[in-house]
């Protein structure tokens, strides 16, 4: 399988991650109408299909450690249900995610969902495998704690008329939070473990368990939806137009090519799976630009608002500065 060898190639899967998993989220604001119950099937679908073609490619590449499929065959149960298990809570923490961006938007649901999920998995991480410099990798957490806070006034104040749906966005994208956050440590003690599978296999494994996970809680969230609608039925997916599916896919595909290069990048010996999970999870910045830029979510709000909102992407590129540097001081 391929392994980068330098910090630079490392730093560059990282980079990848933090792309791919801040922007998956915009194949929901490309299927207007489509309920997101409905399009996360399509997601796993593509979550899986990635995780192969990433296998069958970069997995059955170069010289380090075993191939793919020889990686499945001699990777030992003990670690597969850890992988499995880490993909159910994803799963769980990213329904509660999708349902937050429905009803509060990319540009609020992933700086205060996500950058809680930074905090919790880089502490629950670097107890496991405590790499890096800590002074630079807890003060740029400290520097994304800020820039969520910052977030959530700046939503605040853009809700003015919306109260009670503000605080329910909120509130389910701190849940969804606390849950990212444990996903995580999982993964990475079944890479480090007798019997552990590499990180292409370990992705396979994970795109498994959130796929089993996926059937009765999503079935469960299309019965009982989170924003308050009328239930969802798998009659509309199966009258859903091709490109919706399409896109649901291309989402699933695009996330799981960002875990992809971050499991590879905590393998690399220089970096470990603190930093380049903290760094995967600038994700939350790239999602905040799409929902301010592309998707002008905050295009009626008040000039203090955008203000709040500015700050907080210089702590979130301070923050992540910072921890890019940890493992080099």
């Amino acid at each position: 399988m391929y392994q980068p060898e330098t910090y630079g190639l490392a730093l560059l899967f990282m980079i990848v991650s933090m792309l791919c998993w801040g922007s998956w989220a915009n194949s929901m604001k490309l299927c207007p109408g489509y309920r997101f119950q409905l399009l996360y099937w399509d997601y796993v679908i593509g979550l899986i299909a990635g995780a192969v073609l990433w296998g069958v490619t970069l997995g059955s590449a170069g010289t380090v450690g075993r191939s793919f499929f020889a990686d499945i065959a001699h990777s030992g149960m003990h670690p597969i249900l850890l992988a499995m298990a880490g993909g159910a809570i994803f799963n769980i923490a990213n329904l509660l995610l999708v349902a937050a961006i429905d009803i509060a938007g990319l540009a609020v649901a992933f700086p205060i969902g996500i950058g809680l999920a930074l905090i919790v998995g880089a502490v629950s991480t670097y107890i496991i495998s405590p790499k890096g410099n800590p002074i630079l990798l807890f003060g740029g957490i400290a520097l994304v704690t800020a820039a969520i806070v910052f977030d959530a006034i700046a939503y605040r104040l853009r809700e003015t008329e919306r109260a009670a749906m503000s605080r329910r966005g909120i509130v389910i994208s701190l849940i969804a939070g606390l849950l990212m956050g444990t996903f995580y440590p999982f993964v990475s003690k079944a890479m480090t473990i007798e019997g552990a599978p590499g990180p292409y296999a370990a992705l396979l494994f994970f795109a498994l368990g959130v796929a089993i996970c996926a059937i009765p809680v999503n079935y469960f969230f299309m019965r009982f939806p989170l924003d308050g609608r009328e239930p969802a039925s798998m009659q509309s997916y199966w009258q859903a137009s091709g490109s919706w599916h399409f896109w649901g896919a291309m989402g699933g595909a695009i996330w799981g090519t960002g875990a992809m290069a971050n499991f590879v990048a905590s393998q690399a010996h220089i970096v470990g799976p603190t930093v380049s999970y903290s760094i995967g999870q600038g994700a939350t910045m790239i999602s905040a630009c799409w929902g301010v830029f592309v998707w002008h979510e905050f295009s009626s709000a008040p000039a203090r608002a955008k203000t709040i909102l500015g700050w907080m992407f210089v702590l979130f590129l301070c923050g992540l500065t910072a921890i890019a540097c940890a493992p080099i001081f």
